[in-house]
């Protein structure tokens, strides 16, 4: 799916759907992101499968640390079958390890393969009522509640949903080590990253385009000279006291930003 193809609806809470058309993904393309060193397997979804459960959810958020922008998240449920999603063994990964290009072409191999792929996210203005912990769990419950078909298994990276009335397990370290989870995160990225480009138009001169709204340099400096817009999350520390500017530290290099 090309990025013209891709068709954001934002409400409160923020709901994505995707318009997508037919996929040529070339045998080139699939060879080149193989090259990817990755790790995450199928070891998870292989045992669940083996023990029933055919529609195998991953659930991945992003965005926690950023001081502007919403919380993301993306679920993803890939079929039940170890040559089916062939193409994505040893490519995708935890979407912190690839970079933004590598990341860009696995959106589309992963909605290529995928049997469904759901997205959710919460605005800086819940994360300022309820907590950015609060948050990352409506966002993973939205994004599972979007996918259309119903999972009968969720795995999380970490975190447990105890709202969520499905059989369900948290993996440490679950984007590195899960393709679903790995499939998800980049899915959350990718958007996240896509969306936050697009408000460097509404909200000029922050450079969200560039840091994606995390804590980098050049945003501190923003922040310092501009003061926070309606994207910023006022209940972090960086953003309360961006009127001190000597206490606001960067916590992101612009290029661990971009890539991150």
């Amino acid at each position: 799916m090309g990025r013209g193809q891709f068709v954001l609806i934002f409400e409160q809470p923020m709901a994505h759907t995707f318009r997508t058309s037919a996929r040529s993904i070339t045998q080139f393309a699939i060879d080149e992101m193989r090259s990817v060193s990755a790790r995450a397997g199928l070891s998870f979804e292989i045992e669940l499968w083996r023990a029933g459960y055919k529609h195998v959810a991953g659930a991945d958020e992003v965005g926690r640390g950023a001081w502007a922008g919403p919380v993301v998240a993306a679920a993803v449920i890939l079929p039940a079958d170890v040559r089916s999603v062939e193409p994505l063994l040893g490519a995708v990964d935890d979407s912190k390890k690839l970079a933004p290009r590598t990341r860009e072409r696995l959106f589309d191999v992963i909605h290529a393969h995928a049997e469904s792929i759901g997205v959710g996210s919460a605005s800086a203005e819940e994360i300022d009522s309820v907590g950015i912990a609060q948050a990352n769990r409506l966002a993973l419950a939205r994004a599972i509640g979007h996918l259309s078909v119903q999972p009968d298994f969720v795995l999380l990276d970490f975190f447990t949903l105890p709202q969520l009335h499905l059989p369900q397990r948290g993996v440490p370290h679950g984007d590195a080590l899960s393709l679903t989870i790995a499939a998800a995160s980049i899915i959350a990225k990718v958007t996240r990253d896509r969306w936050m480009t697009d408000q460097d138009d509404s909200h000029p001169g922050y450079g969200f385009a560039r840091h994606k709204g995390y804590g980098t340099a050049m945003h501190r400096t923003a922040l310092a000279s501009l003061g926070p817009c309606a994207l910023h999350r006022r209940s972090f520390a960086p953003v309360a006291c961006c009127g001190q500017s000597d206490q606001v530290v960067a916590l992101f290099s612009d290029a661990e930003a971009a890539d991150g």
